[in-house]
């Protein structure tokens, strides 16, 4: 039976601060990185942009719908052309904007367990945000749930640079709603 996200009404009150310094370092570690993809105008403080951070794109999934076991791994098209083999973990169940959605959870290559990529475009992919989508990196929590928080939504390397092979985001991870949180295109 599907249990559907529930919003976290009140984290807690560091939450906004703890995104804020997580991206601030992440930009910084992206402007200065031997082998990140910002140069040029790019690396200069401020060039990457986000959307304000909001409690309603931060829900809990209470438990993680598993993929049958008859599911096989699928082939991940890429930035630059190649596939990358990924193995479904499992579904997110979760209700924003007045819809029900789903996204897939992979795993791909090595991955520590209980961790989750969760690459996914929406209606601002292409306008607002890179047009291949967005990525999330989860975890699955001790009893079982998945803390599903789009204000750490980011961009692939290849958003910046050609240089880089990315995953691109598979058709069962295409919403129809708009998720204007995380990381957006630069202004």
């Amino acid at each position: 039976m599907r249990q559907p996200a529930r919003h976290v009404d009140d984290p807690d009150p560091g939450y906004v601060a703890s995104i804020t310094a997580g991206r601030q370092a992440k930009d910084a570690y992206l402007r200065t990185a031997a082998d990140g993809p910002l140069r040029g105008p790019l690396a200069e403080p401020g060039a990457l942009s986000y959307f304000s951070v909001e409690k309603q794109y931060r829900l809990v999934v209470p438990r993680l719908r598993r993929p049958t076991a008859s599911d096989r791994p699928i082939a991940l098209e890429t930035s630059d052309g190649q596939r990358r083999i990924a193995r479904r973990v499992g579904f997110l169940d979760f209700d924003l904007h007045g819809q029900r959605l789903a996204l897939t959870a992979f795993s791909i290559g090595p991955t520590p367990p209980g961790s989750l990529f969760v690459p996914f475009a929406d209606t601002t992919s292409g306008t607002e945000t890179y047009g291949s989508g967005r990525y999330l990196d989860l975890a699955i929590e001790p009893g079982g749930s998945v803390v599903l928080d789009f204000n750490v939504a980011y961009h692939p390397y290849c958003a910046y640079s050609r240089a880089y092979s990315c995953p691109l985001t598979p058709a069962e991870n295409r919403l129809w709603v708009p998720i204007l949180a995380g990381e957006r295109l630069p202004r």
